[in-house]
């Protein structure tokens, strides 16, 4: 049998979705599973042994299709579920399931603050769409794979990051699900480890004045902008916590089954998106501000609070919060 999955988007949703791969290529070891998604999220799926092969998404839905129908797949299991996922799954004329976005009580939630969501984490509702198909939970939770050339040697760091480090994500695709950089100098004046920085290109300036204005700090390393997702994915392997904002490496951190602290802004651990460990216990905290009769304002977020004051992160207090990061270190 040959299954085709798609995901198109982003790298947490992605991650998300890996155990689905695993449990299908459990419950039909001798099947074929390919992945399709966008080309610039290659390389969180590039790796995954139980993948066969992976189509991307570049600028053509319609090219994408002419590859797809070459390869004559049996089933389609569509984790995305929109428009062009629709198309696909219509030009293809196979068997499909599909995954429930759960719009509507979303929608309820950031318009009206009505709580109709499931009291059920997104994976375990990616796994549902599979269930007529015999697929179960294997308890095992999130895949993230790396290659040789991923695996970054901390020998070459300054000698107080290549021991044990606090891995702190500042970066996020929206603003306002990004701890503000003056809360995280003040967090880093009291731990009692070094802290390397996790983000991309665009976060390398904040990252900058986060370790400039974090006066006290143990030791300080800004590597945003400097290494490739995978080699982020590797630093945060080795770290001891990772401390992160609700984003794609806060999944990843969850894969590698690593003691999290996330912090929530505009969006709400109750979407379903959580850290998610399967049935292993890992440590793990979430600091939000509760109460907010504007949150959650958004299922994604924004560039800018819609309502110009960001209590959701500036109500957030610093001390509790490296208090817990101290705690859990220990």
């Amino acid at each position: 049998m040959k299954f085709l999955i798609l995901r198109f988007s982003s790298i947490g949703d992605i991650v998300l979705t890996t155990p689905v791969v695993r449990c299908l290529k459990k419950k039909f070891p001798d099947a074929e599973i390919y992945y399709a998604t966008k080309k610039a999220f290659h390389s969180v799926v590039q790796h995954n042994p139980y993948i066969s092969k992976i189509h991307l998404l570049d600028d053509s839905v319609l090219e994408l299709v002419n590859q797809l129908m070459q390869e004559k797949f049996d089933y389609v299991i569509d984790l995305h579920n929109n428009q062009r996922t629709l198309l696909i799954k219509t030009l293809l004329g196979v068997k499909s399931f599909s995954f429930s976005k759960i719009n509507f009580e979303k929608w309820l939630m950031v318009n009206f603050k009505i709580n109709r969501l499931p009291n059920k984490h997104s994976v375990d509702r990616y796994l549902e769409t599979c269930t007529s198909l015999g697929v179960v939970n294997d308890g095992e939770g999130l895949d993230y794979f790396l290659a040789k050339e991923d695996i970054v040697d901390r020998n070459t760091f300054p000698l107080p990051f290549q021991n044990e480090y606090v891995a702190w994500v500042i970066g996020a695709k929206h603003n306002t699900k990004k701890f503000p950089s003056g809360k995280i100098s003040a967090v880093l004046s009291q731990l009692q480890m070094p802290v390397i920085l996790l983000g991309g290109k665009e976060d390398f300036e904040e990252g900058e004045n986060i370790e400039q204005q974090a006066s006290g700090a143990k030791n300080v390393f800004n590597s945003c902008g400097k290494f490739s997702l995978n080699q982020s994915a590797s630093l945060v392997q080795q770290a001891k916590l990772v401390v992160t904002n609700d984003t794609g490496l806060m999944h990843i951190a969850a894969a590698f089954k690593k003691p999290t602290v996330s912090i929530w802004g505009n969006t709400i651990p109750e979407f379903g998106m959580y850290p998610y460990y399967g049935a292993k216990e890992i440590a793990n905290a979430k600091f939000e501000v509760k109460g907010l009769s504007c949150r959650p304002c958004s299922k994604l977020g924004y560039n800018a609070c819609p309502k110009g004051h960001f209590n959701c992160m500036n109500l957030q207090v610093e001390k509790p919060l490296a208090e817990k990061i101290n705690l859990m270190l220990q």
